[in-house]
């Protein structure tokens, strides 16, 4: 038990620095442009792509955890992982190669979309936090807790990868 207690004080301690660096960095890398390299233009429909597929195998695991299929749920939630993280290096890369593409839209699909940009931005800094802890809970099999804390987990996080693709669809018109 101790070890277990043990593994989880350490899990937590990276889920932490992690859960604070990714965005400090993103954040930092943000206002960096990287001197001639060509934009990558071609990066937002991949990655909005990354996120709606995320969205899709989220529900797929939930589906194949409630029908006992552990070790599929497992896998569709590791890929889920690995798919936010080429998501988030993509995104990086494209805006340290391309300039922000301002939102042209106008009354109240403006507020519609500032609305849903700032909140996807927000939940984004929760959720890695939040699937981190979900996965190590699991990885220690600590299944009960991994449960109650994937309650709260995946909402947020199909939220994200949902808004992240209707971020996309509002802004498409305005890429230059």
């Amino acid at each position: 038990m101790e070890d277990i207690a043990l593994k989880e004080k350490k899990f937590n301690k990276l889920i932490n620095i992690v859960s604070i660096a990714v965005p400090v960095v993103v954040a930092l890398l943000f206002g960096v442009r990287l001197p001639n390299v060509e934009p990558l233009s071609f990066l937002p429909p991949i990655y909005a792509s990354i996120n709606g597929l995320t969205a899709v195998l989220l529900i797929v695991a939930v589906v194949a955890i409630k029908n006992g299929k552990r070790a599929l749920h497992q896998n569709l939630m590791t890929t889920c992982i690995v798919l936010s993280l080429l998501f988030l290096l993509m995104y990086v890369a494209y805006h340290m190669t391309s300039d922000s593409t301002p939102y042209g839209g106008e009354g109240v699909l403006r507020y519609v979309y500032f609305f849903i940009l700032v909140s996807h931005i927000l939940l984004s800094i929760v959720i890695i936090p939040l699937v981190l802890r979900t996965y190590a809970k699991a990885y220690l099999k600590q299944f009960e807790k991994h449960r109650k804390l994937a309650k709260i987990t995946f909402p947020i996080w199909l939220y994200v990868a949902i808004t992240g693709v209707v971020v996309y669809w509002m802004i498409s018109p305005y890429y230059q």
